[in-house]
């Protein structure tokens, strides 16, 4: 279950701009899909009627809700929108531990769950919410509402359940064979349910391969020539070096007939003599 934190939220109106008399201002909290809760400013048009268009604010880096993302919150919502403005996780009223830490994958989170919570608001209109990131607080709107709305996370589910049907592609037999057969465990997600459905939501944006070739330490990519994944690792490579300035100690060791699991548990496959040469070498 996603259980909120209780914050401590100043009661009194401590905002670096003068409140407006055309606005309804209450204080909010909702929690992001890493269990951090968060705390906003809520601003409604006074006598507004219907479902509104919603917006949540946040930033600038290092600012609080009560500086300018408060004050475009307020001055959106004198102009028809329903808004929040919150603090980004570890900063300001809102939750996390450490204190002061930032996270694009976290704070990426933090507009997505602003989104969600707006979604489930009955005075909002859900088909018509956006953000508005200041400085460099914008981020990607997702939604996850029936995760919301169950107070739970749906599962994506694990590897199939052997035996695994004759017509799947030979990497998901691979997987199965490894995760739900030779090396089960009870507490490993793929042998079990699998992650979260919405657990992996940033990866999409990770530019993973954008500074590779500025990489100055050592590198061994060692990978299975079978493996469905191959091309991953060529690929990766093949920036590494591109255009860079350190090439001598990066290498690309591709395991003749060598499928993707071969290089979990086959200790016939795994080069083990060659990875002990490589560390002691650079490391």
């Amino acid at each position: 279950m996603m259980n909120t934190e209780k914050l401590n939220l100043t009661p009194q109106w401590d905002k670096t701009f003068e409140k407006s008399d055309k606005v309804l201002h209450r204080k909010v909290t909702f929690i992001n899909r890493f269990g951090i809760t968060l705390a906003a400013d809520m601003y409604e048009p006074k006598d507004a009627e219907g479902k509104l268009p919603a917006l949540a604010v946040s930033g600038p880096f290092g600012a609080v809700k009560e500086q300018c993302s408060g004050l475009y919150a307020q001055t959106m919502a004198e102009r028809g929108f329903l808004t929040i403005a919150f603090d980004p996780s570890y900063t300001g009223e809102s939750g996390g531990e450490p204190r002061y830490m930032a996270s694009p994958d976290i704070n990426t989170e933090d507009f997505m769950a602003a989104v969600d919570f707006l979604s489930l608001n009955e005075k909002v209109d859900s088909e018509h919410i956006g953000i508005i990131g200041i400085c460099d607080w914008g981020g990607m709107a997702l939604q996850r509402l029936e995760d919301l709305k169950n107070g739970s996370y749906k599962r994506a589910g694990g590897c199939l359940p052997l035996p695994v049907p004759e017509d799947v592609p030979f990497f998901v037999k691979d997987y199965s064979e490894y995760y739900k057969g030779r090396a089960y465990h009870e507490r490993s997600l793929n042998s079990n349910e699998g992650w979260n459905v919405i657990g992996c939501e940033s990866f999409m944006n990770q530019p993973i391969l954008k500074y590779s070739n500025e990489i100055r330490s050592a590198v061994l990519i060692i990978h299975g020539e079978k493996a469905h994944s191959c091309y991953f690792s060529k690929d990766a490579y093949a920036n590494m070096i591109k255009d860079s300035k350190y090439t001598d100690n990066k290498e690309l060791m591709i395991i003749p007939d060598a499928v993707h699991t071969d290089l979990y548990d086959n200790l016939d496959v795994i080069p083990f003599n060659h990875i002990e040469e490589f560390v002691r070498k650079y490391v």
